[in-house]
């Protein structure tokens, strides 16, 4: 018995001449979403991981150190739990809308400059 020919490998070479603004959009928005859940429940863990390791009061201890003892600085207040979170939200929001706007312009843009040049080049091949 012949061992079967080994088949030959394909390969296409392609453009990408176009990219379609809606599709890239849609994802755009869906990956922003999911990097601003991100950022706000890293914000919380990080927050959560200072206060449980005491990092807050030896900030305090050290500032009061320094100010003298009349001091009644509390960075737990200053920097509380839901303002931090607030804020983490508000970041990832702002994120959503600029991430999602920047990436519709680059593929408008991409359009534009793929009618110049032709496009990117891709090389496919059959394994």
């Amino acid at each position: 018995m012949r061992p079967a020919p080994k088949a030959k490998v394909r390969k296409a070479r392609l453009l990408v001449s176009k990219v379609d603004p809606w599709s890239v959009l849609k994802m755009a928005f869906l990956l922003s979403v999911a990097l601003g859940i991100v950022t706000v429940v890293a914000s919380v863990v990080l927050w959560t991981v200072l206060d449980l390791t005491g990092i807050f009061d030896r900030i305090n201890e050290l500032l009061r150190d320094v100010a003298g003892t009349e001091s009644s600085f509390d960075l737990k207040e200053l920097i509380s739990l839901g303002q931090t979170a607030s804020f983490a939200t508000i970041v990832a929001v702002v994120n959503v809308v600029l991430l999602t706007a920047l990436s519709m312009l680059s593929a408008v843009l991409y359009n534009i400059s793929s009618t110049l040049v032709g496009g990117i080049g891709v090389t496919l091949t059959d394994d």
